[in-house]
């Protein structure tokens, strides 16, 4: 595919500086905070509630973005004992074996061998001290992915700890724990650049619990809502997969179809910027079919946090899903094509800060 855009310098410099504040699953509070300090200092108006934080510009209807700002790590859970924060928060086992985000952990549990880990707490996000994963597995008796840390044995249990990251940007790729630090500095950007609209930074969505905290904030004002737009990252299983499309589209996942206007219009915008997508809807239905084939078994469509809402809501909130390819799901190394990131900021700019978008207001009924 032909790459010719680059994200600019401002947009790297916010995610370098989210990238390197923690923030594990279950403890996203000092993170909340950081992005609050950012929006604030800009003059957006941010309210925090739990689990979410809402940011509002001065035209709030102009557009509705949500991302979840959870990332993976860890969690002590017992005398130099630690597990995946992911699903302890979740409060049960959850490695069935039918997702595509599971079989990639399993793939990849070498990977974290090594990894620099840091513990923070998680109030004020205070820094506790520097550890190194030395080994990582899965527990048959307890079904969960169990890590042996070196240098942190002092920790109290409940104390979170994240893996050590930081950016990279060569060879035309990004890569670092972009999941899903990379949405809000692209919401943080458009701030900046003068978007005025509504976003939402929701926490726990690795453990599947955002979708509550934004559906609780939609009942609390009688708001509904068919435009909201979730960014998000989206793992492909080799760089020539992520490469085939810039962006990534959903019609559904596997709790509910996405009925919305968005979809049709972010094609439209795509074919007049030159951008190319794909649905990943589609592209699992289809990789079903040579699995089932094979006599394999099928990946699970997915569960969004849109399709979460549209399924609790009934309906009443809808909207469509935009994210990057990516590969190296979970991990310190998930990379995307800087073009695509940079061609994702374009699309966005388009549609909600040209002076010709014609505002949507949202029903508030």
């Amino acid at each position: 595919m032909h790459r010719t855009f680059t994200p600019h310098k401002g947009f790297l410099d916010i995610l370098k500086y989210l990238i390197r504040k923690p923030c594990v699953v279950g403890a996203e509070h000092p993170f909340f905070l950081s992005l609050k300090r950012e929006l604030d200092e800009m003059g957006i108006r941010t309210t925090l509630y739990e689990g979410l934080l809402v940011a509002q510009g001065n035209q709030p209807y102009r557009g509705m973005l949500s991302a979840h700002i959870d990332r993976h790590g860890l969690i002590c859970t017992g005398p130099n004992e630690f597990q995946y924060a992911a699903f302890m928060t979740q409060n049960r086992a959850d490695l069935t074996g039918d997702s595509v985000s599971e079989q990639t952990y399993i793939a990849i549990l070498e990977r974290f061998a090594h990894q620099s880990v840091q513990a923070y707490e998680p109030w004020s996000g205070s820094y506790l001290g520097l550890g190194t994963i030395e080994n990582a597995y899965i527990c048959e008796r307890r079904n969960n992915l169990i890590f042996e840390v070196k240098g942190l044995e002092y920790l109290l249990p409940g104390t979170p700890v994240a893996y050590v990251d930081t950016l990279s940007h060569q060879k035309g790729l990004i890569s670092a724990q972009m999941d899903n630090v990379i949405s809000a500095a692209i919401i943080i950007y458009l701030y900046k650049a003068g978007y005025q609209g509504t976003a939402f930074f929701t926490a726990q969505e690795e453990s599947g619990k955002s979708w509550r905290f934004l559906l609780e904030w939609f009942k609390r004002f009688d708001v509904t809502t068919d435009r909201l737009l979730v960014l998000d990252t989206s793992p492909y299983p080799t760089r020539e997969d992520a490469d085939a499309q810039d962006i990534v589209l959903r019609r559904k996942d596997s709790n509910a179809p996405f009925v919305s206007p968005l979809t049709e219009e972010i094609k439209g915008w795509c074919d007049r910027l030159g951008i190319s997508y794909s649905f990943k809807d589609q592209y699992l239905e289809e990789q079903n079919k040579k699995i089932i084939s094979q006599g394999g078994k099928p990946y699970s469509l997915g569960s969004t946090e849109m399709g979460r809402l549209a399924a609790a809501s009934g309906g009443r909130i809808q909207g469509t899903t935009l994210q990057l390819p990516t590969t190296g799901y979970h991990t310190t190394k998930e990379t995307a094509h800087a073009d695509a990131v940079a061609k994702m900021l374009k699309l966005l700019e388009a549609m909600y800060l040209d002076e010709d978008h014609q505002e949507v207001p949202i029903d508030p009924h």
